[in-house]
């Protein structure tokens, strides 16, 4: 395989992808405009800095480097600020993936794994989800993802551009090296935020809603260790190359853990308390999400290695106690 293209790279989940990619000896390119991603998260060399909606710099890298293969990481993620500003999502996520998409098509480059998310499904009307759930996104983000998805089967048809497009639910932990790790501003993401104030950098946390139809009334989710979704992606690229056909894969877990589950095993992780408040339920946030990811263990041969809870945490603690040291 020539150089795969990892575009958002320099991001949480792309460089995390990108370290994976390279231990297993691929050749790696990174494309990210350092809106939500970090100069020093990638190998210096590998960086260009700029954004896949930038057709003219997209063939130039096209021209100048051998790309075989693309992983998508380049969108914004935040629900909250798609529902503010639904234009810049629709523009970010939708207009220049199809700018991405148009320039592998000029080049030749048939491979393409994308990053997507649960936020396609919608309110679940099961759990778990698997790949036949229907897809009823609830807001922008959602519908952004939802339409690249849609986008990738008429292209897959129409220019012979097959995919394989990983939707995944809650991502969390760090690199076990300790290299690389979380560092969204400002953050949103519940592991995160509860180990902030456990390191006293956040006063406390708040719970919204404690009276869900779940075991202890705080909401389930799926959460996902980032190194396992490295695998996933390198999974699903040695797939379009021994298969050479577009899928769609969910991942998680499969064993949900509820805030008050999170907030006791960082307890007990970090050895601190902190403050936690009540809150008021948030608008749009389902009691429970679960994904069934039986799929991607038969066809890809997917097996998460860091899937407790505990273990999650205790690397996303360490990088956590690393902050203070590096910025």
């Amino acid at each position: 395989m020539g150089t795969v293209l990892v575009t958002g790279g320099a991001g949480y989940i792309g460089s995390h992808n990108v370290k994976y990619l390279l231990e297993r000896g691929h050749d790696v390119l990174v494309l990210d405009d350092l809106s939500g991603g970090f100069r020093d998260a990638v190998p210096d060399r590998l960086l260009i800095e700029g954004n896949i909606g930038d057709i003219r710099l997209l063939d130039k890298v096209f021209t100048e480097h051998r790309i075989d293969a693309v992983m998508n990481f380049a969108s914004f993620i935040e629900v909250g600020a798609s529902v503010k500003d639904p234009s810049s999502y629709f523009r970010n996520n939708l207009g220049n993936t199809l700018v991405l998409l148009d320039a592998m098509v000029r080049h030749g480059v048939k491979k393409l794994v994308f990053s997507s998310t649960a936020a396609i499904f919608g309110d679940p009307e099961y759990t778990p989800i698997d790949e036949a759930h229907p897809k009823a996104p609830i807001n922008p983000y959602g519908r952004s993802k939802w339409l690249v998805e849609q986008l990738l089967t008429d292209y897959a048809s129409a220019y012979g551009l097959q995919s394989v497009c990983l939707r995944y639910f809650n991502a969390a932990g760090a690199d076990p090296d300790g290299e690389l790790g979380e560092r969204h501003e400002p953050e949103t993401h519940l592991i995160p935020i509860v180990l902030q104030a456990a390191s006293g950098r956040r006063e406390s946390i708040a719970i919204f809603g404690e009276d869900y139809d779940t075991e202890d009334g705080t909401c389930v989710r799926d959460y996902i260790h980032v190194r396992d979704l490295a695998q996933a992606h390198w999974l699903a690229l040695e797939y379009l190359e021994a298969h050479g056909r577009s899928a769609a894969f969910n991942l998680g877990n499969g064993n949900g853990y509820s805030i008050r589950e999170v907030i006791e095993t960082a307890r007990r992780v970090t050895g601190r308390d902190f403050p936690v408040e009540s809150g008021p339920r948030r608008a749009g946030d389902p009691a429970v999400l679960v994904a069934d990811s039986r799929l991607a263990r038969e066809e890809l041969g997917w097996r998460p290695e860091h899937a407790e809870l505990e273990e999650i945490i205790r690397h996303a603690w360490a990088w956590e106690q690393q902050k203070g040291k590096r910025w």
